[in-house]
């Protein structure tokens, strides 16, 4: 796993205005992401407070050369080498380092367009948030909500990484079959069941030959960094089509992530021991075991969800948080969705993305989506303003928001991961 060095440094401050203290990227985080300025080619850059750093403008400056239009070639080099170009970023942006030249490269960010920050090969999303699986699952059978397969196997599905959209590109409301109890027959039109669900997604870095499974431990070694992902789901198309082979076009109409990848190494302060399983559950396969992974595999990352509906934002409102909680909330750890992943041979590539699924809670404070806070759509949830949702209209916008943090180091954050849902065409 990464280790704590100097660029951890709670007292490490920046030469870049508003950077110190900033609540997402102060100069203890410095993600990487890709953006462009008007027509321009889009090219690689680092966070750092409300600004971004153009990357390829100071190539010469770096001891890994970052350029191109997306983070693929970045996220294949060893993880060494990373770690040596977020030192060489630390000190050239550190107080006391500051040049002209540098400043020369600096972008405000609100005034940049975002792009995806890797071609995405292949998307894979996962189950691992055991309470959401618990939630759902009471709806459908409320003595037996999991599965036996849970305990024993990371749950996945492969998605349509096509579709993946970073913040702020509009969701368009999704139109597929859908059979209402009370019809003898199914109907096609636009979702009335749409929902969000709050996920962490993992950026694969140097990835695997076909044939050649990641062992447990070097499982970390393969994670380039990580996102905030909303996998918007149309429930009622799902509860349709689901059976006998899973999700289709309930998931692969749109899904949204942060532009800015928080790299592995940015973490290491905030790894934290995987939360022991409850008595009387299974341990896992050995392939699936690693005690390093046991004692720092989870992450201290909150995770927040907010909700702007178009009256809300009319009337010049802040959005509505509708849940917050942790994502120690996953019953498998991220090396073992990597591990689990490749068993089989698998060969997974740099850029590749992985989602953990819903992270929710066992309280409805945490719940991660809506499916869970209006249970099942019988119990809208009340907003600010006399509203109220059991699923997603037009116009509302969905906000993922989270923060890492530990005693005695900087909070990082991973910035907005938001979109608007217009109507169905």
């Amino acid at each position: 796993m990464t280790m704590i060095d100097d660029t951890h440094d709670p007292a490490l401050t920046s030469w870049v205005p508003g950077a110190d203290g900033h609540a997402d990227f102060p100069i203890q985080n410095l993600p990487y992401g890709i953006f462009s300025v008007g027509g321009d080619t889009p090219r690689p850059a680092v966070a750092i407070g409300d600004k971004l750093l153009d990357l390829s403008a100071i190539s010469g400056l770096l001891p890994v050369e970052v350029t191109g239009s997306t983070l693929n070639a970045l996220f294949a080099i060893a993880p060494e080498r990373r770690t040596a170009l977020r030192r060489k970023l630390s000190e050239l942006l550190s107080a006391g380092h500051h040049s002209a030249a540098l400043a020369a490269h600096l972008h405000d960010i609100a005034a940049v367009t975002m792009h995806l920050p890797a071609a995405i090969g292949d998307y894979t999303d996962f189950y691992v948030g055991i309470h959401h699986a618990n939630n759902i699952g009471r709806q459908f059978r409320p003595d037996n909500p999991l599965l036996p397969n849970y305990k024993y196997v990371p749950i996945g599905y492969h998605g349509r990484a096509s579709s993946i959209r970073p913040s702020g590109v509009p969701l368009i409301r999704p139109k597929g079959q859908r059979k209402p109890p009370e019809a003898d027959a199914p109907l096609f039109g636009p979702s009335a069941r749409l929902d969000y669900e709050l996920e962490l997604a993992v950026w694969i870095g140097r990835g695997n030959d076909l044939g050649e499974p990641i062992p447990i431990d070097e499982a970390a070694d393969h994670i380039a960094g990580f996102c905030l992902l909303n996998d918007w789901s149309a429930r009622d198309f799902q509860a349709w089509e689901y059976q006998p082979l899973g999700p289709f076009l309930a998931k692969n109409f749109h899904s949204t992530i942060s532009p800015w990848v928080v790299a592995a190494e940015a973490l290491a302060p905030f790894r934290t021991a995987q939360p022991p399983r409850p008595e009387g559950d299974p341990r896992p396969l050995d392939y699936l075991w690693d005690e390093a992974d046991q004692r720092g595999g989870a992450l201290a990352i909150d995770l927040e969800v907010h909700l702007l509906t178009a009256k809300m934002r009319a009337a010049g409102m802040t959005p509505h948080r509708l849940s917050q909680g942790p994502a120690a909330n996953m019953y498998w750890t991220v090396a073992q969705m990597v591990t689990h992943h490749s068993s089989n041979g698998c060969n997974l590539h740099p850029g590749d993305l992985l989602g953990t699924g819903t992270i929710s809670a066992p309280t409805e404070d945490g719940f991660g989506s809506l499916m869970e806070l209006s249970r099942g759509g019988s119990q809208p949830v009340k907003l600010p303003g006399g509203e109220e949702r059991s699923f997603l209209s037009d116009g509302d916008e969905v906000i993922l928001r989270a923060q890492a943090r530990a005693e005695g180091y900087a909070p990082i954050g991973f910035g907005d991961c938001r979109a608007v849902v217009l109507p169905a065409r």
